[in-house]
């Protein structure tokens, strides 16, 4: 019944195929040890110059019984995801590919939404009904959004931790709306936090679990999550089409610049931390968001999942004492 993903695809149609949807990403970063997933994946002989998120999701796939298929985005997402499919294949599972096509061409789009529905073995109209139970979520994180930038009643790390879980709803949609719902009746009941610094997160979520925390104890508050808001699908189209043409993250650097300027201008942004995984392609685009964002901005590399180290922790004093 599961259906693994590496990244947000549509999971309306995995949910309209009576199946279940797991981010591979969310399990290997809660996992007890993430680290012994990525040193198993080396043991088999995964290189070590790779980046560690594609050799955790390899041991997370390859170990889970239940996990019997993947959903493989070929195009929009990580360079090495063929390879990780191929080993994965090697392992027994079965591979569905999903195409993000590079110009955002709607039919093009149309057309491997309908594949997909195809290969999980239900319609075009059971997707839809899927979709509009689906939104009722969103609406909600769109309000968890609002409360976090506007009201400042939610934490960087919160505001993280619901926007990322929305790439497959914790498994089960039912509960993540209605615990949702609940915590967010708790927090409009919060002060409003006001005296912090208003930071920016843009780039793929990091492998260092404690920087929210780090960064609030610091005096600064992530009031954007780049990524994580885009896996929550933000802008509530009515079209599904269009709601996956509009998702920024895999249509490359220009897409997501127009979005991300956007939000800094509207969350009246102070500074900027952009993260970017070792060994991944996207540390080039780097170059480009340092030339079009006008912020102070501070550039993270993240290697291997742990706290944050030494050097992390005093690049991080040193910026924010310069913003503040």
């Amino acid at each position: 019944m599961k259906v693994g993903i590496t990244t947000t695809v549509p999971v309306e149609a995995v949910f309209a195929a009576g199946r279940i949807p797991v981010d591979l990403n969310n399990i290997f970063i809660t996992a007890p040890s993430p680290q012994a997933l990525v040193e198993e994946a080396e043991e088999e002989g995964y290189p070590r110059n790779l980046c560690a998120w594609i050799k955790g999701l390899y041991t997370v796939a390859k170990n889970d019984p239940e996990i019997s298929t993947i959903i493989a985005v070929t195009q929009g997402d990580c360079s090495n995801t063929h390879a990780l499919m191929e080993t994965l294949m090697v392992a027994g599972k079965k591979i569905i590919p999903f195409a993000y096509p590079f110009d955002q061409d709607y039919d093009l789009l149309k057309h491997q939404l309908e594949k997909l529905i195809g290969a999980l073995g239900t319609t075009w109209e059971e997707t839809i009904k899927v979709k509009r139970k689906l939104d009722e979520i969103r609406k909600l994180l769109v309000e968890l959004d609002f409360l976090t930038y506007a009201e400042g009643k939610i934490t960087g790390f919160e505001n993280h931790l619901w926007l990322v879980s929305s790439s497959d709803f914790n498994q089960n949609p039912e509960i993540f709306k209605n615990d949702l719902a609940e915590f967010l009746k708790k927090t409009k009941l919060r002060p409003r936090e006001e005296k912090k610094l208003r930071i920016a997160y843009i780039g793929v979520p990091p492998i260092i679990p404690d920087l929210y925390d780090y960064l609030e104890e610091r005096g600064a508050r992530v009031v954007f999550n780049e990524v994580q808001r885009q896996f929550s699908m933000p802008y509530l189209e009515e079209d599904i089409v269009r709601q996956y043409q509009r998702y920024t993250y895999p249509y490359g650097i220009f897409a997501r610049l127009k979005d991300i300027k956007e939000q800094l201008k509207l969350r009246e942004v102070d500074a900027v931390i952009h993260y970017a995984q070792s060994f991944c392609y996207r540390q080039i685009e780097d170059l480009i968001i340092r030339r079009e964002i006008k912020l102070p901005l501070l550039t993270l590399e993240g290697d291997k999942p742990g706290k944050m180290d030494a050097r992390t922790r005093m690049r991080v004093d040193a910026f924010l004492d310069m913003i503040g």
